[in-house]
């Protein structure tokens, strides 16, 4: 009985453990905030091939392709979806890998655009 009560006392502190550990990380991770300003840096070496990236009137250079001024004014766009978006594949996008830091520097620099803010 004795060894019965350890061993459920030790799943119950390993549990709050690695609840701890994922509540840690996920909010380290979702606090980061990037750079707008780095971000238009990568987007326009990055993204501009085929994005018109700045906020100005006018089209992306591949027709297909919205703008950053347009994606940024999607009805309930979060930093969260948009990094989701950012780092999942699109049939009409080529696979670009965004490392590190750089995904929240373009998320900022997109959120940015937003109109009013």
């Amino acid at each position: 009985m004795l060894r019965r009560n350890c061993t459920d006392h030790s799943m119950i502190a390993m549990s709050r453990f690695i609840i701890a550990v994922l509540i840690l990380t996920t909010t380290a991770h979702a606090q980061r905030v990037g750079s707008a300003q780095r971000g238009l840096q990568l987007a326009r070496n990055m993204c501009a091939d085929c994005h018109l990236v700045v906020k100005e009137a006018g089209r992306s250079a591949v027709p297909q392709a919205p703008t950053f001024g347009t994606i940024a004014m999607t009805p309930g766009l979060t930093g969260a979806a948009l990094t989701a978006m950012l780092q999942s594949s699109h049939r009409t996008m080529p696979n670009i890998v965004i490392q590190g830091d750089d995904t929240a520097d373009i998320v900022a620099y997109i959120l940015s655009l937003k109109e009013g803010d």
